[in-house]
């Protein structure tokens, strides 16, 4: 396929996902299925091309409006082409008159990309909120929290993420999986914080990594991967997992503890949890189950009250910490739920699962998020309403990681660390 025919193909895919409600991955995954004459490599430019126009999303629509140009989705790729991608008027002109499923330009298109050219996607006039492609129901919060730092970690998250890989110790080490991405060609290094992840700077063909599909291997960014080494699930413990997902976290930690003991991977999808104990077959790991909730306080719960050494909540939140790999969330994520109702349920699931802590034992509450109302404030307002637990120091639980971040509690975001934004606070129940 043509660059030219790969770049059409991007446009079809972005009116899509702009027509759906749906997460990006999964309009994704129902498009290719009706693209099979997509390459490998022809579907890598394809993601690679969707996400760009994601990230510019704010500045495009900005440009739309200063030049009264309706904001369909032709018009956004259309001016991703010219401010993004610098191609002159004649070039889009010709690369839309050799395409078979797209009708060419229009004389008031070609006005458009003429007044666009030698333009850049900033502009002095634009607002930085714009410019850093700052949603407005999130503004407030993240100046709460960054200050004067504001502009450059809103900059850092418009930067595509590096892959991040996580070695399952089960089946293989960090060696091993090193000399691997290197055998394909690709640089790739040790991460700075994650005792067993590897980063690989440059995307690439997931099914050229052997590793990946015999589950020596799973992609997790290095952030995540800290969020449950916090845990610190050890052999022979009992262990919850309660909002799992499709298992990342479930999957590193039945890993550390060496297929001994039991992880009970807990969530309200269904879906979610057949591919998390897909993925515990692959890996190995036979030590964990799924366990279907029909709510944060389902009976289940109630049963197995104190029953366990280690909770962790990876909670559903705002998603700002991954911006810069979903950037579709700053447009449909709380925006859509409702930030208010997002830290309401959190507040819920906190309280619900910390009645499944033994006298003793730990719990953890993350978030994906960079807003304080969904971490340090959901943490206080978590203690103070339940004073048979307390905050334990980041030095206490991980002191070679509290020396090299500092504070209390795990705070990490993509402009420090070159890590997905990630909160994380380790709690104790009183002993009996």
């Amino acid at each position: 396929m043509t660059p030219a025919a790969r770049l059409i193909a991007t446009l079809d895919l972005f009116t899509a996902v702009e027509a759906d409600t749906r997460p990006v991955d999964a309009v994704m995954s129902f498009w290719f299925r009706s693209r099979r004459d997509l390459g490998e490599f022809d579907r890598g430019d394809v993601i690679e091309w969707l996400y760009s126009l994601l990230r510019h999303r704010a500045r495009l629509l900005w440009w739309l409006e200063k030049s009264g140009t309706e904001p369909s989705p032709r018009a956004q790729f259309l001016a991703w082409l010219a401010l993004v991608n610098r191609k002159a008027p004649d070039e889009v002109a010709r690369m839309f008159q050799a395409a078979k499923t797209a009708p060419a330009l229009s004389g008031d298109e070609e006005k458009f990309l003429t007044k666009l050219q030698s333009r850049t996607i900033e502009h002095p006039e634009m607002p930085e909120t714009v410019r850093l492609e700052c949603p407005a129901w999130a503004e407030a919060s993240l100046r709460a929290r960054f200050g004067a730092r504001f502009g450059a970690e809103l900059a850092a998250m418009l930067v595509p993420p590096p892959v991040d890989l996580r070695v399952n110790p089960v089946k293989s080490s960090r060696k091993a999986i090193l000399r691997a991405v290197g055998d394909l060609g690709l640089k790739a290094e040790k991460t700075p914080l994650a005792p067993l992840g590897v980063r690989v700077a440059e995307r690439f063909s997931y099914a050229r990594l052997q590793a990946l599909k015999s589950g020596e291997v799973e992609i997790q960014d290095e952030g995540s991967q800290l969020v449950a080494l916090l845990v610190d699930a050890q052999p022979g413990e009992r262990v919850v997992d309660f909002c799992a997902g499709a298992g990342g976290k479930t999957l590193a930690m039945a890993a550390q503890m060496a297929n001994k003991g039991r992880v009970i991977a807990c969530d309200v999808n269904e879906g979610r949890l057949k591919r998390c104990a897909e993925r515990l077959k692959t890996a190995g790991l036979h030590n964990a189950e799924t366990k279907l909730l029909a709510s944060e306080t389902d009976r289940w719960v109630k049963r197995h009250k104190m029953g366990f050494d280690r909770v962790l909540i990876d909670a559903p939140c705002s998603g700002t910490g991954t911006w810069r790999r979903n950037p579709d969330t700053r447009w449909r994520g709380a925006e859509t739920e409702g930030l208010a109702d997002l830290v309401a349920l959190q507040k819920r699931i906190l309280a619900s699962a910390a009645r499944l802590v033994k006298p003793g034992g730990r719990l953890v509450y993350a978030t994906c998020s960079l807003l304080p109302e969904e971490n340090e404030a959901q943490v206080e307002a978590f203690l103070a309403a339940a004073p048979g637990f307390r905050l334990v120091p980041l030095a206490e639980v991980a002191p070679d990681l509290a020396a090299k971040l500092g504070g209390e509690t795990l705070s990490l975001t993509p402009a420090r660390h070159n890590t997905d934004g990630f909160f994380a606070a380790v709690l104790t129940r009183d002993a009996l």
